[in-house]
């Protein structure tokens, strides 16, 4: 026995004595109020872009969006916010540790692009009736739900065979495009607002400096920017006055008759709500998995359960718009949030829905004051796929990001198309290639984005760790996936893609080719374990 054995024993409890008493896990901290303004103006900047695109885009009247499509919304936060903080103190009190943090859960972003311009508006536009593309929106978005669903008990094995670098790279590729770029423009069309409010985000979440009084970063950031926005002549008195003109406070009630009216023309929404149920439980294990790498290692199933049960009890109340459990959890951890800033955020937010002042708020916030926020949110799940996963896997990560710049690239192409009144297909394939726009190869990288990202990151992964012959199944799985239509086309069809899928077939005979090489095996078996961590 050392001397060291002989003196720690002197710290060891007298004999007879019970296990460590359980830890108390506070219902609010600190760090939770700083996570709460985070997260509460992430839902916010959300939830006032949803309102504007139903009455702006579908032309839902003001009155039905604010009295019964944001209370429906209210209900699905609150429940699910609730939920999420239920699972945070139960996983503290199981580990007997006070740092856990619960899942951010708010109103899917790209879901609310989805829904609007893929789902909602063809309907509006052939019908002219707002009211029955809002119907198809509830039908959509109770499919997306009950897909989900389905997926919890499929998704826990999918986490198990998938690569860490693949989960977290396609976690980074969604946040550096659809969570980061768009604030960052907006911000930096208002830089003397917008950049202010970064540098309080940067210096109060990354570096170890406290604001006086113990003023929460996230309050601090909103009052300065606001304050600036105000002063500098950018927001607009009577916009104010025009808004609290138009509260209108709305009581949940049950919109069953319009889910069931959507639901009759299901059919021709399979197309996009069977490929996107599939990605919603492909982003929240995502999630799942980078919260784990955080430290706090979810139940999967139970996750998607209630992701997939907000999105149905939504859309019984009128709410076209899918919640789900948000990127960010790294984030909000790392400001200090544990269980009380979920539950905070999906009740306030909740509330201010019942209560229709989201016209208000968008009068008083600028943007650029509230969208520094996602752009800290985006920088940190960018890193953390780097730093949560072994060095020589860092090429995956990158494979993994691509198929996300991809699909935001070819989005903006569009975009930009559709405003100039013609599409890539009018102007020609030939005249954009000469213009250095590489669309159709674009285009086809980036159908079914997250699934993509899970594949392609997946192949690489295995190929770094010399592992060919499983990095061959999974390029048959990119094969099956691409010829269903699922990955890599627009829509499910059979045979949608097949020189894609052939492709992938192809990839996999050139892993099965080098795993029948002499040696293969020895040398994939003496890949340094110190590199190849456990990445599941």
């Amino acid at each position: 026995m050392s001397s060291t054995d002989l003196t720690d024993s002197s710290t060891d409890p007298p004999v007879g004595a019970g296990p460590p008493a359980g830890v108390i896990v506070p219902w609010w901290t600190r760090g939770d109020t700083n996570a709460f303004f985070g997260l509460g103006f992430n839902i916010l900047v959300n939830v006032l872009t949803l309102t504007a695109l139903m009455i702006g885009v579908i032309n839902v009247p003001a009155g039905d969006v604010l009295g019964t499509v944001l209370p429906a919304l209210g209900v699905a936060l609150i429940l699910g916010n609730l939920y999420y903080t239920f699972l945070a103190r139960r996983l503290a009190k199981k580990e007997n540790r006070s740092d856990v943090t619960a899942l951010p859960y708010g109103p899917s972003v790209p879901h609310m692009f989805i829904v609007i311009f893929v789902v909602m508006l063809p309907v509006y536009l052939n019908t002219q009736d707002a009211d029955a593309a809002w119907q198809a929106g509830l039908a959509w978005a109770f499919m997306i739900g009950i897909i989900v669903m389905i997926g919890a008990f499929v998704g826990p094995h999918i986490r198990k065979l998938t690569p860490r670098a693949a989960m977290l790279g396609t976690l980074a590729g969604i946040s550096i495009t659809f969570i980061s770029m768009r604030p960052a423009a907006q911000m930096w069309e208002v830089a003397w607002i917008g950049l202010p409010v970064l540098a309080i985000i940067l210096i109060g979440f990354f570096t170890d400096m406290r604001l006086p009084f113990g003023i929460p970063v996230g309050l601090a950031a909103l009052l300065v920017g606001t304050a600036i926005g105000w002063i500098g002549g950018y927001m607009s008195a009577p916009d104010v006055g025009q808004a609290v003109s138009d509260i209108a406070v709305g009581i949940p009630d049950l919109r069953v008759d319009m889910l069931f009216s959507g639901l009759s023309h299901l059919a021709p929404l399979l197309g996009t709500a069977i490929p996107l149920g599939v990605y919603n439980f492909t982003e929240a294990m995502s999630n799942v998995e980078s919260a784990a790498a955080a430290g706090d290692n979810y139940n999967l199933r139970s996750v998607l359960l209630a992701d997939g049960a907000g999105a149905v009890i939504g859309s019984a109340f009128g709410s076209p718009f899918p919640p789900a459990v948000y990127i960010g959890h790294p984030g909000w951890k790392d400001a200090g949030g544990r269980a009380g800033y979920s539950l905070a955020s999906g009740v306030v937010i909740g509330v201010l829905c019942f209560l229709g002042l989201f016209g208000v708020l968008d009068a008083l916030l600028p943007v650029p004051a509230i969208v520094p926020i996602l752009l800290y949110i985006g920088l940190l799940i960018g890193a953390q796929a780097f730093q949560a996963v072994p060095r020589v896997h860092a090429v995956a990560v990158v494979a993994a990001i691509l198929p996300n710049l991809a699909q935001w690239a070819s989005g903006l192409i569009d975009n930009a198309l559709n405003a100039a009144g013609t599409s890539a297909t009018e102007v020609g394939m030939d005249k954009l290639n000469g213009a250095g726009v590489v669309y159709e190869g674009l285009q086809t990288l980036g159908e079914g984005a997250v699934l993509v990202g899970l594949v392609l990151g997946t192949m690489v992964t295995f190929i770094l760790e010399k592992k060919f012959l499983f990095a061959a199944l999974a390029s048959v799985v990119g094969a099956a996936l691409s010829f269903i239509g699922l990955i890599h086309a627009p829509q499910v069809a059979w045979a949608a893609s097949p020189q894609v899928a052939l492709g992938y077939l192809f990839f996999g005979l050139v892993c099965v080719a080098f795993y029948l090489l002499p040696g293969a095996k020895d040398r994939a078996e003496g890949v340094d374990e110190a590199d190849i961590v456990a990445g599941h």
